[in-house]
């Protein structure tokens, strides 16, 4: 690590010495949106270590392409897809923790599957053209609603309302057949209150792997009332996605020979041809409905409440081959002397679920104190069960019978209390207490037919606390504690994990701004106990599974800056270092339990950095050059070097053009995106496994290792036009 501490300080010191002493102003009014998400939001001078991206930020590249793909380029994120452009199935990781382990919101209600704790996006393909604003707390972070924040936390506020009328329409297209079409519109405010938008989309992709297709359709409505001091909306949203999967990877040898090869729907017909089902697809849906109510009473005092109920429901298609009668609740087939067991068939498994939550907060502030406190409750229903559509043989059945059954309740109440005092125009502090009462049952039988009967109730308090110093009108500096505690989740109870995790996360940062120059820079150190790390493998459905590593930690420092070298030229770098490892790790090699001491946590490079480079030749032109470097790391947590993904560098240009005056429309937007200009051949997501095998004579356990490998593009580009009315 020595010489990524040098590295980091050298870096630190350019910045610095570009630096000039003026800070930026930040102060704003508060609007009827932000009251909205101030309850899970932080303020630019908080001790929270965070990035902020407005709509603007997002629609630069805003192409088709998911929004775990749209935030790559922020600190410390690493974002990998299925099908390798992007569309379909993406994933994102900060600060080496996996999504299901960062909290994500949208307008203050949990988007993370109450079970899973997964997010995902693709059930809500192009979300991000509806919104407004994001902000990504790394580590702790603030209180916010739903599971804890283990790497970080994501909240998404969805368009505002618009007083003027307009209309959109936008069109891209690029490699692997990718396409986005939508439109958008809103009526304005219509007798100074009322204003109705939304937006419908489609996006499609062959995608880079074979047969990684993706049928993307999603909607966005909403109705609000506006006054001085009241916003109500009525919002619905939602998508339906349908994705071959591509979720298997392929091996070393085959990424060497044939890496767009996907193996997933492969069969063998009675010819001894291989085939593929035409039909291996992920197909999903999910709605929500929110009800949102921003009152502000006074200059002092404001309240939110919300209503959400989202809906969801779909299936994995897959054809087996030889599968047992057994398994399937099939009857035997006796002809003559021949019974048959086995058989050919195609099954669907199915999650079915209801989610419930309620969200009420009421905020005071001064030019002293802004205190906000306030009460969450979720309520989650969900089914899991399988059933045949088709069999070449299928004694005593009929079609979609059920061959497993579980169910999944879950119950969260959370209390929270946070406060900013100002002391003086110099010091801040900020305190942070949460309550949150979980309560799950897992009951039935699982797609591997094992029986679940278990029911937890886990209670947590999560105190935090941080001071904010302001040295000068160029120099801010901040501490802050935060402790977080997490449940697990379904897959963990299916392999006899109930222990909950628990993470202390300490941050110290500098923040430096001046007409020409800002630099953020922070150290961390996550303290976890019993903390689930990834294994490397993966399920039958390709969720990762997790294991207990005891104790560990992540210690790192990370450095974001904006520079303006000409006033039609700026640099926006980005660099995270860090050690990540669990301590005293034990593993179970060739039959003996062995400790290995401190080995790297899975999926966890000790360097991310980014950078772009944004030039404006010309009015309304802006180019930008995009750059992204992934340290190696290890697919496990045993420092296997079968498990190791190399490091990767690529870079992507990006090209935005506006034309204007031009009759009957408001603006043109022109866009180009190529990405991975240089043509590499990377990989940034994988797998690995490891079992124990008989060999020899006499017997004697041997473990073997084995890995998959996701690979990502080569060069391909996409290109759009967005007329806004």
């Amino acid at each position: 690590m020595k010489t990524l501490q040098i590295t980091a300080i050298a870096l630190l010191a350019s910045l610095t010495a570009l630096a000039q002493e003026k800070q930026q102003d930040t102060t704003s009014v508060e609007t009827l949106e932000e009251v909205l998400i101030q309850s899970v939001r932080v303020k630019a001078d908080s001790p929270i270590t965070h990035s902020n991206l407005s709509a603007e930020d997002i629609e630069k590249r805003n192409l088709g392409q998911d929004i775990p793909i749209l935030l790559n380029y922020l600190p410390s994120v690493v974002t990998t897809s299925d099908a390798g452009a992007g569309v379909g199935y993406t994933y994102i990781r900060v600060r080496g923790s996996d999504a299901s382990r960062i909290n994500v919101t949208l307008n203050g209600i949990p988007f993370n599957d109450a079970e899973s704790q997964g997010t995902f996006f693709v059930n809500l393909p192009d979300f991000s053209s509806s919104v407004q604003s994001l902000q990504l707390q790394r580590g702790v972070g603030t209180s916010t609603n739903g599971s804890g924040a283990f790497g970080a936390s994501l909240n998404l506020l969805t368009d505002a309302v618009s007083e003027e009328a307009y209309g959109e329409i936008a069109n891209s297209f690029g490699s692997y057949n990718t396409r986005k079409h939508s439109v958008k519109f809103s009526t304005g405010l219509l007798n100074e209150h009322f204003e109705i938008s939304g937006r419908l989309s489609n996006i499609a992709s062959d995608g880079y792997v074979d047969r990684a297709t993706s049928d993307l359709k999603s909607y966005f409505l909403q109705a609000a009332f506006k006054d001085n001091n009241t916003l109500i909306k009525a919002i619905t949203f939602g998508g339906r996605e349908e994705t071959y999967q591509a979720y298997y990877g392929i091996d070393a040898e085959t990424l060497a020979t044939d890496r767009t090869f996907n193996p997933a729907g492969l069969y063998t017909d009675e010819d001894g041809n291989i085939q593929f089902y035409d039909n291996e697809v992920d197909n999903y849906a999910q709605d929500h409905y929110q009800l949102l109510w921003n009152q502000r009473y006074n200059n002092n005092w404001s309240s939110n409440v919300a209503l959400n109920y989202t809906y969801g429901r779909g299936y994995f298609e897959q054809y087996k081959e030889d599968e047992d009668f057994e398994t399937y609740g099939f009857e035997p087939i006796v002809i003559g002397e021949t019974t048959i067991n086995t058989t050919d068939l195609v099954r669907r498994r199915w999650l079915d679920n209801d989610f419930y939550a309620v969200n009420a907060n009421v905020n005071y502030k001064d030019t002293s104190w802004d205190i906000s406190s306030g009460l969450f409750y979720s309520l989650y229903d969900g089914d899991h069960y399988g059933e045949v559509i088709w069999a070449q043989f299928a004694g005593g059945s009929e079609i979609r019978d059920r061959y497993y059954f579980g169910t999944g309740d879950k119950s969260e109440f959370t209390i929270f209390g946070k406060a900013t005092y100002r002391i003086n125009d110099q010091w801040s502090v900020f305190g942070d207490l949460q309550g949150r009462f979980v309560d799950y049952k897992a009951d039935g039988t699982t797609s591997d037919l094992i029986v679940l009967n278990d029911e937890q109730t886990y209670e947590f308090f999560n105190p935090k606390a941080g001071a904010s110093f302001q040295l000068n009108k160029s120099n801010q500096f901040y501490a802050s504690y935060g402790r977080a505690n997490r449940e697990p989740r379904r897959s963990d109870f299916e392999q006899d994990i109930f222990t909950a995790e628990t993470l202390d996360d300490f941050e110290l940062g500098w923040r430096f701004g001046s007409p020409n120059v800002s630099v953020n820079s922070n150290l961390f150190y996550m303290n976890y106990q019993n903390q689930l790390v990834l294994t490397g493998a993966l399920d039958d459905v390709g969720q990762p599974l997790r294991e207990t590593s005891g104790n560990s930690y992540r210690l790192g420092l990370e450095v974001d800056a904006e520079i303006t070298i000409l006033d039609n030229l700026k640099a926006l770098p980005n660099i995270a270092l860090s050690t990540n490892k669990n301590q005293d790790f034990f593993f179970s090699r060739d039959g003996q339990l062995t400790n290995l001491g401190n080995t790297n946590i899975s999926y966890s490079p000790e360097i991310v950095a980014g950078n772009a480079i944004l030039y404006s030749p010309v009015s309304n032109l802006e180019i930008g050059f995009l750059s992204k470097f992934v340290g190696e790391q290890f697919m496990g947590n045993i420092d296997s070097e079968v498990s190791k993904l190399d490091s990767y560098f690529v870079n992507d240009l990006n090209v935005n053009y506006t034309l204007t005056n031009i009759p009957f429309v408001r603006e043109v937007l022109l866009q180009g995106l190529v990405n991975n200009i240089f043509n590499v051949k990377y990989v940034s997501n994988g797998y690995f496994f490891t079992f124990d095998d008989d060999f020899s004579n006499p017997p004697a356990v041997t473990t073997v290792e084995g890995a998959g490998f996701f690979p990502q593009a080569t060069i391909n580009f996409l290109v759009g036009a967005t007329v806004k009315f």
